[in-house]
């Protein structure tokens, strides 16, 4: 369903997977208003790479890496009638072609990369191959992701992935093959009192093995069911009735 935000719109009726709550805390969340080059990993629909667009600096440089053709047909539609039709470009291919032809010597390297990425490694599919394909690790696997993001993240740069809690170990367990430690772990909770049932983890490039992982915590919404006042703060800037 089409989604309008207060600066941008969001037309994502041909992506497999729609608009959703994840998405949008991680985009306002990430730690990217500072980033000079930001790399958006199945883009879907553009939102978290017009988030990024909204929340960074001028002269910021957003790449958008979208495989499914529908949804990068959408993708590059919402790009173009955003505000920032300069500021991200459209990669339509696998994450994976796009490492083959990414040339740091001419290039830098992404301080930020952001990922709504498929989460279910087994399952019940979707009918819609585009929507299993979104929700399912077919075709990117967390080894396959992870071994991205290590070589495209620059040498201090950040990784944000928002993950459901039933992926977690697995993609923690299959971190130990590369490069990366999780800096940063926000649990999010859905409603005050309730346990974690997603999680945002922030990555960086190991340097010692003595590197720590801050532990957070935020909830959507409060115990009377209204969004909570870090939900508030952190989407003001993009919801419309906020």
């Amino acid at each position: 369903m089409p989604f309008t935000f207060k600066q941008f719109h969001i037309d994502d009726e041909q992506c497999g997977m729609a608009v959703s709550t994840d998405a949008v805390i991680l985009g306002a969340w990430a730690q990217l208003t500072q980033s000079s080059h930001i790399l958006d990993i199945g883009a879907g629909s553009g939102l978290l790479s017009l988030m990024a667009a909204q929340r960074s600096l001028e002269h910021t440089n957003i790449t958008a890496v979208e495989l499914d053709s529908a949804a990068a047909s959408a993708c590059k539609h919402n790009i173009k009638q955003s505000p920032w039709p300069n500021k991200v470009q459209l990669f339509h291919g696998a994450i994976q072609d796009f490492q083959k032809q990414f040339d740091k010597n001419i290039t830098p390297l992404f301080d930020h990369i952001i990922c709504n990425p498929p989460f279910f490694e087994q399952g019940t599919q979707a009918k819609n191959s585009a929507r299993a394909d979104a929700r399912h690790t077919n075709t990117l696997s967390f080894a396959e992701l992870q071994h991205a993001i290590s070589q495209l993240l620059a040498p201090h740069g950040h990784a944000s992935i928002i993950l459901p809690q039933q992926s977690l170990a697995s993609f923690i367990q299959q971190l130990k093959g590369q490069t990366l430690f999780v800096a940063k772990h926000l649990e999010i909770i859905s409603a005050e009192g309730k346990s974690p049932n997603r999680s945002i983890l922030v990555l960086k490039h190991a340097t010692d093995t003595a590197e720590q992982t801050q532990y957070l915590q935020m909830a959507i919404r409060n115990k009377q069911g209204g969004y909570s006042e870090t939900m508030i703060d952190l989407c003001r800037p993009f919801y419309l009735k906020l």
